[in-house]
Parts: structure tokens; C-alpha cells; sequence
């Protein structure tokens, strides 16, 4: 038998009033997610279309400068195989950025819209 209070565990199931839009719909239409939404697009569209270019400049040098890729930087390192490494190492700091970001501005702020949801004061 469990001690926890179903109450504070159980999602709300607010039955929609005859007509009347549902919970989901309700929180779809709130300025607080349209907040939260607009905050996540705002960081992450311009993230994904610097990566994006970044990767296909990746792929346009090899593909159509091969001796500007082949060029050796030291030994047998070349320009080809540093962009190669940069990639790796440019999908790693967006991951950092995003973890940073999601835990100080996105994350606090889909908190609270989940505890208003679960009290009913959605706006």
C-alpha cells in the first residue's frame, strides 16, 4: 500500500464543461505557454540554423574544395579533419548551452506552468 496522496501525484482531469475547451486546449491557449514556447524558439531556431550552416559549409568544402580540406596544418593533421573534429566539438557546446539555458531560464519557467496547471490558475 502506498503513502503517497494521490492528490499531489495525479494529473488534474478537469472534465470540459458541455462545449466548453478542454484541458489541454486550455493550457495550449494560455499566455504562459505562448511564453514558453516563444522562449524555446527563440533560443533554439537560430542554434539549429548556425549548426546547420556550419555543417553544410562542412560538407560544401569537402565535396567541392578538396584541396583547400586537404591542406596540412601539422604533420599529418589537415584542415579537412579539424573541421571533422569541429563538428564534434561544436555539437558538444550547443549541448552545454542548452543544458545551461534549459536549467536557468526554460526549465523554472515550465515549473511553473506545470504547478499552475495542477492548482487550475492557468491563465
Amino acid at each position: 500500500m502506498s503513502t503517497t496522496d494521490p492528490s499531489t501525484t495525479d494529473p488534474p482531469t478537469r472534465a470540459p464543461a458541455a462545449g466548453g475547451p478542454t484541458l489541454h486546449q486550455v493550457v495550449r491557449d494560455s499566455r504562459e505557454f505562448a511564453d514558453l514556447r516563444h522562449r524555446f524558439r527563440t533560443f533554439i531556431f537560430p542554434l539549429v540554423v548556425l549548426f546547420l550552416v556550419w555543417y553544410f559549409l562542412y560538407v560544401m568544402l569537402a565535396a567541392f574544395a578538396p584541396d583547400f580540406m586537404g591542406i596540412k596544418v601539422w604533420g599529418n593533421i589537415n584542415v579537412g579533419l579539424l573541421f571533422g573534429l569541429g563538428q564534434f566539438v561544436s555539437t558538444f557546446a550547443i549541448t552545454m548551452a542548452y543544458r545551461r539555458w534549459a536549467d536557468r531560464k526554460f526549465d523554472p519557467a515550465a515549473e511553473r506552468l506545470r504547478e499552475h496547471v495542477e492548482e487550475g490558475t492557468i491563465r
